[in-house]
């Protein structure tokens, strides 16, 4: 096939890829496989017969999964969570690898079809099926589908072999332009679409990896299917309930079939059938409208109960037999992105703010990194991390576009608890290239994503990548290059939006620098949303309190793990961290982190912890526990004031914050507020506290006076009555009742300014649910025993 064609090919694949159930059946080729590996010739070996030119060495395998947890299985190293192992794992980067299975095929009904299905290969794949080569696969991100029916022997044995090129080899033989060049030590990175972080970020190890790290399965399909069923809400008045609902439709069907069968359309809910409908198919895509009379619409956490719908969609034969059926469950809701190019307060002030079926919502959410290093585990910690964001009542998550597209099982969790996703697409901090044999390969993957994950309600967002714009002023700052002419997110991703999901709004980059912001010098006070991340100093400097953005989508601070997972991570000899005044041994410093001992340069996470530590207290302690101890009451007090000071301008100037994070990826020294092993550090319990829906809050005194603030994120009037009580001597401040207007937030009271330290405790009520809040007042340096008092003396903390 020429390039044009197989482009067109591979859409149709990844395009449709989406229906499956009931449109024929499917045999899971995961398991043990046979794993062969050698080091890479000059020339790679793409083809078994040339695999005896390598000495080639062999292994049993799990797939899913990554080669480093084989050879952790072989004993041919260490487990690369723990202490500076990850370093032993860059040899292996120059590595080929052969998965090997053999399965036997059923026999095949007439006009049926066999397809081979691969959920993720990681990275660079010739796939061979019985001695014949069937394909490529050069993208880690996105599914891949071939047709082997005429491969395929049935009711025989079956050998499927996939060979892997070593990506880091392969990214070494592209010339690179100027942009995309020092950044960081991993440019052999960006020719190659795997997920950025696996070749070293701030937050996760240089662990290249290789492996089929999803699921494989043959599929038999059947001649009449569905291939892609698409919902799209057209229309919702939020007075009547009343919803118009598109359903685009696509199938496949032998010709004489056509004007013949039918598509049912069903919408149900809790079990109750409330429409049916039906159209006869007479092409192979059509469109049916659905009105649908006072619906239950979807509402993101706190607004309304995220209602969904189950959809099905039936081919029906004109004797009634089913010949294929698509189910999805669908959330009834328009979404909008209220945006300025630009933010000029306090004339002209910028707007970065979502509207959910016509009510804005204030957002408070976290950012969602990848789940393990070693993607093929990433499945085990979803349900427990969506659980820890329901639990802080997160209404949006932020996929970091560092890492790999999460599958439907995460959007399914966040649809049912109406958690909104902003998705990144998979690029981060760096200028891609701009030629057509990358553009081609990133318009195919965006086709991919956007059409796999476009039915899902909670998604609520595209944006081109992470911190692109940025990396230009970071790396050619004294050029002025305009990140306006980027190819990528400037006109190939939202050319993919407009055509596959115009109803969802498409951010360039986040942050996004506009061509207005631009001719303004690129200056951050012009971003109406922004990352604050800035010197990382004291968390009351006036780099956050002097923000202007409207929405940060990235902030956060540093935070040490708790003693037992410090245990974990490091060898015993290393858990103490300082060799001498405060200067880190090996294991501490690979977890601070560092892509390259030779390199020598890390992220000084553990030295931003000391400062951060000394801003605080004045004081930084010897003994681990005690600096365990001061270090993560830094974090919570931090990530505290951070969002009761967006929340306490709601709808002022400021329209939400997504932190940054929720869980690590890799046992590190990190912002997370639960670590690797789901560890929970003490800025969890605070973050807790302040993300209710209703939230009771003081900000920083303003004239002499504390703000006592009250903000609902709910569509309700709340009510309540507050007591304020200094924890050191019991002294009551304040206490009265409340009244909160629907979204929106009220002062409450104005508290004198007290010229000492302490503590305010914050109770209120609301109906029978009870809940704390609290202030620390006074300027800092505290005394770090009196703060570990009063936080025991009030149940503000108790670790669990």
């Amino acid at each position: 096939m020429n390039k044009i064609s197989t482009l067109l090919f591979l859409i149709f694949l990844t395009c449709t890829s989406g229906v499956f159930a009931d449109s024929g059946s499917s045999i899971s080729l995961n398991g043990t496989w046979e794993l062969s590996y050698w080091m890479q010739p000059e020339e790679p070996i793409t083809s078994p017969k040339d695999m005896q030119l390598a000495e080639v060495k062999h292994l049993s395998a799990q797939v899913p999964g990554n080669v480093e947890l084989d050879l952790m299985a072989a004993n041919l190293i260490k487990d690369p969570m723990i202490g500076s192992n990850v370093n032993e794992l860059r040899k292996w980067e120059g590595y080929q690898w052969c998965y090997s299975k053999s399965f036997v095929a059923p026999q095949l009904k007439p006009g049926q079809q066999y397809q081979l299905f691969f959920a993720g290969i990681d990275c660079l794949a010739d796939i061979w099926l019985n001695g014949k080569h069937i394909g490529k696969a050069e993208n880690m991100m996105i599914e891949h589908a071939f047709d082997v029916t005429k491969e395929i022997k049935a009711g025989e044995s079956n050998q499927l072999q996939v060979i892997l090129r070593s990506s880091v080899i392969e990214g070494q033989k592209h010339l690179l332009g100027t942009f995309s060049i020092g950044n960081f030590p991993s440019e052999e990175s960006v020719f190659i679409r795997k997920a950025p972080h696996t070749y070293g970020w701030d937050i996760l190890p240089r662990l290249v990896s290789a492996g089929l790290w999803r699921d494989v399965e043959l599929r038999v399909l059947n001649p009449a299917r569905l291939t892609d069923v698409h919902y799209m809400v057209a229309n919702v008045d939020t007075a009547t309930r009343n919803v118009r609902l598109y359903t685009d439709v696509q199938v496949k069907l032998p010709f004489e079939k056509f004007d013949k069968v039918k598509a049912v359309y069903t919408l149900s809910r809790h079990g109750k059938e409330i429409y049916k409908g039906s159209s006869v198919v007479v092409s192979p895509a059509f469109r049916y409208i659905m009105e649908i009379k006072n619906a239950d619409l979807w509402w993101p956490r706190g607004y309304g109960e995220p209602a969904l719908y189950d959809a099905k969609v039936e081919l029906v034969d004109s004797d009634g037999t089913i010949l294929s059926t698509d189910n999805k469950r669908v959330g009834l809701r328009t979404i909008q992105l209220d945006i300025t190019d630009i933010n000029l307060p306090p004339d002209h002030p910028g707007k970065f703010c979502f509207i959910v079926n016509g009510e804005p919502i204030f957002i408070h959410g976290t950012n969602w990194v990848p789940m393990d290093a070693l993607h093929s585990r990433d499945h085990s910690f979803v349900d427990e991390s969506i659980r820890m964001a329901v639990e802080l009542n997160c209404n949006m998550i932020r996929c970091w576009g560092g890492n790999v597209y999460e599958d439907h099982h995460f959007f399914n969790l966040c649809d049912e608890n109406g958690i909104m996703v902003w998705q990144d697409f998979t690029m981060g901090c760096t200028f891609y290239p701009q030629r057509s044999s990358f553009t081609q390969a990133l318009e195919e993957e965006a086709i991919s994503v956007v059409c796999k994950l476009r039915n899902h309600p909670s998604l609520v967002l595209w944006s081109g990548n992470n911190e692109d714009d940025c990396a230009l002023r970071w790396s050619l700052q004294p050029f002025n290059i305009n990140p306006n002419q980027d190819v990528v997110s400037r006109k190939v991703l939202p050319a993919v939006i407009y055509e596959f999901d115009p109803t969802r709004p498409y951010l360039p980059s986040s942050p996004y620098y506009s061509q207005a912001v631009y001719e303004r010098g690129s200056a951050d006070q012009y971003l109406p949303e922004n990352h604050l991340w800035g010197p990382r100093g004291y968390y009351k400097d006036k780099f956050y309190t002097d923000a202007t953005c409207c929405f940060v989508s990235e902030i956060g601070y540093h935070g040490c793990p708790n003693l037992e997972s410090l245990q974990k991570m490091m060898t015993k000899d290393a858990v103490y961290p300082w060799t001498k005044n405060h200067e880190w041994n090996d294991e501490w410093v690979t977890k601070s982190v560092r892509r390259f001992p030779e390199w020598g340069k890390t992220f000084d996470r553990n030295n931003l912890m000391i400062n951060q530590v000394r801003l605080l207290f004045g004081e930084v302690p010897s003994k681990l526990d005690d600096f365990i101890f001061a270090s993560q009451s830094v974090q919570a007090e931090a990530m505290k004031y951070f969002i009761e000071m967006w929340r306490g301008k709601k709808f002022d100037d400021k329209t939400g914050i997504v932190w940054w994070n929720l869980r690590d990826g890799w046992p590190v020294i990190s912002d997370a507020i639960v670590d690797y092993y789901n560890s929970k550090k003490m800025a969890y319990y605070f973050i807790k506290n302040v993300q209710q829906d209703v939230c009771v809050l003081i900000n920083d005194a303003e004239g002499g006076n504390y703000p006592l603030i009250g903000t609902n994120d709910t569509r309700n009037v709340q009510s309540g009555n507050v007591t304020v009580t200094d924890a050191s001597s019991g002294r009551k401040i304040y206490e009265s009742t409340f009244r909160i207007p629907a979204n929106q937030k009220v002062r409450i009271a104005s508290l004198p300014e007290e010229s000492g330290q302490g503590i305010y405790l914050i109770q209120y009520q609301i109906g029978n649910q009870k809940f704390m809040n609290h202030y620390l007042y006074g300027k800092a340096p505290f005394n770090l025993k009196e703060y570990k008092r009063l936080l025991q003396k009030t149940g503000l903390y108790a670790k669990k």
